[in-house]
């Protein structure tokens, strides 16, 4: 159980049998009276966000929640099949569950699954960094000064972003994953 005085920012905690996240967190004592401690919530299932004002002496349940080292293997429409590295069990997650991460996805690739009352997937843990092959890249015309010194290539996964004139087709890059932007170019 945590009480009022433990929340904090990133906080998981669970509401009315749904996980929540802490995503803002201010502490005031007024002159008299308790102390009041004002949160805004993320709902970690749903992603619904909400404000609420807590006393010192309100309680929460800590949310049941479990990560696991799971294994990226196919996508099926807008369904991804990931494989639990130790017990072989296969779950898939939506595309809305993924978000921008499916930007980064490849075949093989180990995550981290985050698992509500240990059968509920609810988010994933991509790695910070990933290297994806250079797909499509237009070449870049040298004296074209009527921008900034990058040029849009489209990786493996279908993912468009801005890189230096350098990179080629073929090239393998880096990619922040938090961020989406290139990083450098990987050699092989």
């Amino acid at each position: 159980m945590f009480s009022a005085s433990d929340l904090r920012k990133g906080l998981k905690i669970q509401l009315e049998g749904e996980p929540y996240i802490v995503t803002e967190f201010q502490f005031s004592k007024p002159g008299k009276g308790q102390a009041l401690y004002r949160t805004k919530m993320r709902n970690m299932i749903s992603g619904n966000q909400f404000t609420q004002t807590y006393r010192s002496n309100d309680k929460f349940e800590k949310a049941d929640l479990e990560e696991r080292t799971m294994q990226f293997l196919y996508s099926q429409d807008d369904d991804f099949h990931f494989m639990d590295t130790t017990s072989y069990e296969q779950i898939f997650l939506t595309r809305e569950q993924l978000g921008d991460n499916i930007n980064f996805l490849i075949d093989n690739m180990e995550v981290q699954v985050l698992f509500f009352d240990g059968t509920r997937p609810i988010d994933v843990s991509m790695p910070m960094f990933v290297n994806l092959e250079v797909t499509i890249a237009d070449p870049w015309v040298k004296g074209d000064t009527s921008g900034s010194d990058t040029k849009p290539v489209t990786v493996e996964t279908g993912y468009v972003l801005q890189v230096p004139p350098f990179v080629e087709a073929g090239d393998k890059i880096q990619i922040d994953t938090r961020s989406g932007e290139y990083m450098t170019r990987v050699k092989e």
